[in-house]
């Protein structure tokens, strides 16, 4: 069984007794901590997908210290300017051992979506009372489709059959906006 949990910030695949290096936490040494942020889970070749988490799904771990990671030295140089600068960071880490994964609401996520498409259907049946006047506009946005769909000869042919002039040194953009007036 393992877990992809957000831990401080970051994502980690956890097993449990597995030893985690995580950014420094709040939580004192020997303390018990809760990541309830799981955003998959594994049990036995059944895999949850939580979106964007697992309701109920949880990583139970413990702080075994506070410490430091390695040194990272940061070398900046300008060539020909006389510009050199060495730092060095070390981060503030966290050690916790992972000591369990509860995944007591991982087959919870599958009614939650259920839920979430039912107001949106409701939403539908309310809002066709607004929709109806855009209804109304649709022909015209059908014309200038059906009108795009034409040769530039086809609708010099009908501009001059509406009697527009000009029409010899018109583009075909001007001219079905020349029709559609």
């Amino acid at each position: 069984m393992y877990a992809i949990v957000e831990m401080a910030g970051q994502q980690f695949k956890v097993a449990k007794d597995q030893k985690v290096y995580v950014h420094r936490l709040q939580t004192e040494e020997g303390k018990k901590v809760t990541f309830d942020k799981v955003l998959l889970l594994e049990d036995g070749g059944n895999v949850t997908i939580g979106a964007p988490v697992i309701e109920g799904a949880a990583v139970e771990a413990k702080v075994v210290k506070h410490l430091k990671g390695d040194k990272v030295i940061v070398f900046k140089k300008k060539r020909r300017k006389g510009y050199r600068v060495k730092n060095g960071h070390r981060q503030s880490l966290t050690e916790i051992v992972v000591e369990g994964i509860v995944a007591k609401g991982a087959k919870k996520a599958a009614p939650a979506k259920a839920k979430a498409e039912k107001p949106a259907a409701e939403a539908k049946k309310a809002a066709p009372a607004k929709k109806e006047a855009p209804k109304k506009a649709a022909p015209k946005k059908a014309a200038v489709e059906d009108l795009s769909g034409k040769t530039v000869a086809e609708l010099k042919e009908m501009a001059k059959a509406k009697g527009i002039s000009g029409i010899s040194s018109m583009k075909k953009a001007d001219l079905i906006e020349a029709l559609n007036k």
